[in-house]
């Protein structure tokens, strides 16, 4: 349990002031980056053996997580004449894809081999 309380406390950092429902989505969150990672590593290895880089890969995963669970029903624009609303998520999701990356970018040398799409 300590790896998950490491990767809570980092992504914690990182995320910034949450009130106690963030907070516990956050430590759900964590706790799923790190079974998805610890499932996703290459035979013999554990994450002790690449702590850094794991909990560094975990806390980012579950910052995306974060950061795509959050109402991302903002409102971007409101016009009165002929009535424009947008509502944005389009920031939200790169900046998701974009911890993503950098999670995948960082754990990547310690994983099986697979092939995947980081994107287009």
């Amino acid at each position: 349990m300590m790896l998950e309380n490491l990767v809570f406390a980092q992504t914690a950092l990182l995320a910034g002031e949450l009130d106690g429902h963030h907070q516990a989505l956050l430590r759900a969150l964590c706790q799923g980056a790190v079974a998805v990672l610890r499932s996703r590593l290459r035979e013999g290895l554990t994450p002790e053996d690449c702590k850094a880089d794991f909990v560094a890969a975990a806390s980012l995963f579950a910052l995306s997580s974060l950061n795509s669970a959050e109402d991302s029903g903002q409102v971007e624009e409101f016009k009165a004449g002929d009535l424009t609303v947008k509502q944005g998520a389009a920031s939200k999701d790169a900046a998701s894809r974009c911890l993503e990356r950098q999670a995948e970018q960082i754990i990547r040398p310690y994983l099986k081999d697979s092939f995947s799409f980081l994107g287009v």
